[in-house]
């Protein structure tokens, strides 16, 4: 079934209601890496309930609400096995409290016909409220790459910008190592894919072991951001957009080179054992 441009575009998505207590904060960190000093304040107070400046990490809006692998429905005209993460990006309008629930409001914003054979891209939008107050925490957009899905008849352009890197050396450069169980404890923060817990799944899908999540690498880079730059401060991160180019092993350590100009800071994240650039064209925006 290939994919009906109208049907895919006007896809409606239920409003989704997710509550969340302080476990789930500090779970979220305790996934992408943070915590790994414990006598470090600056990830103290993400994993703490009690610390007086407990916080989520920024980027944690973009797992909240979300509408699940809805792609594997039928009806969406989608080669689900297929797709692959191709990019993410986040602007946070308001901080997100510590415990609490939200409301997340998805819909398609585009769907972009790269040609017969070239695969399409799917803009999937979703905006983050708070409950109890509607204010607006975040606004997401995810490009899914449907490898199997061109052709369809659909519109070429426009696509997304893609943020450029500079060409000078980096400013900063920041590494994290991450556990051999990283794609194991980021699980439990909401994406159950076996693809990230199942080595016979991984072989079958052409890996030599399961991969780490997208999401989970998305996060560690916007934490080298928030600790070299932002002085660990959540509030002071404002956007984190980026690029997915290579897959990431749980255990590698990542390095993230970072370029500050104002208040713009560029960055890319190499998988440091295989000298592989896993993320790139990254930007972000700080206070």
């Amino acid at each position: 079934m290939a994919i009906n441009y109208e049907t895919l575009k006007n896809r409606p998505f239920p409003e989704i209601e997710q509550s969340y207590s302080t476990r789930d904060t500090i779970l979220y960190a305790l996934g992408i890496g943070v915590g790994a000093d414990p006598l470090d304040d600056d990830q103290v107070r993400f994993t703490f309930e009690e610390h007086e400046a407990f916080a989520p990490l920024p980027t944690m809006p973009v797992v909240m609400a979300g509408p699940g692998f809805w792609m594997r429905d039928p009806g969406s005209g989608v080669t689900w096995e297929k797709v692959l993460h191709g990019e993410q990006r986040l602007t946070i309008h308001n901080p997100m409290p510590a415990e609490g629930a939200v409301i997340g409001k998805t819909y398609i914003k585009e769907i972009i016909d790269k040609g017969e054979g070239k695969g399409a891209l799917i803009y999937v939008a979703r905006e983050v409220h708070d409950k109890d107050s509607g204010v607006h925490i975040s606004t997401s957009i995810s490009t899914t790459f449907a490898r199997a899905d061109g052709g369809f008849g659909g519109p070429t352009a426009p696509t997304l910008p893609v943020h450029t890197i500079p060409e000078r050396e980096a400013d900063f450069v920041d590494e994290v190592s991450t556990l051999q169980q990283a794609a194991l404890i980021y699980r439990l923060s909401g994406d159950s894919n076996p693809l990230h817990a199942s080595p016979e799944i991984a072989r079958g899908s052409g890996f030599p072991a399961p991969i780490l999540h997208g999401l989970c690498s998305y996060g560690i880079a916007g934490w080298s951001v928030l600790r070299t730059i932002c002085g660990g401060d959540p509030a002071k991160l404002k956007q984190f957009d980026l690029r997915f180019s290579a897959p990431v092993f749980p255990g590698e350590t990542l390095r993230t080179e970072m370029w500050k100009d104002g208040d713009v800071v560029s960055f890319r994240t190499t998988a440091v054992e295989r000298e592989k650039l896993v993320l790139n064209n990254g930007f972000a925006r700080i206070a």
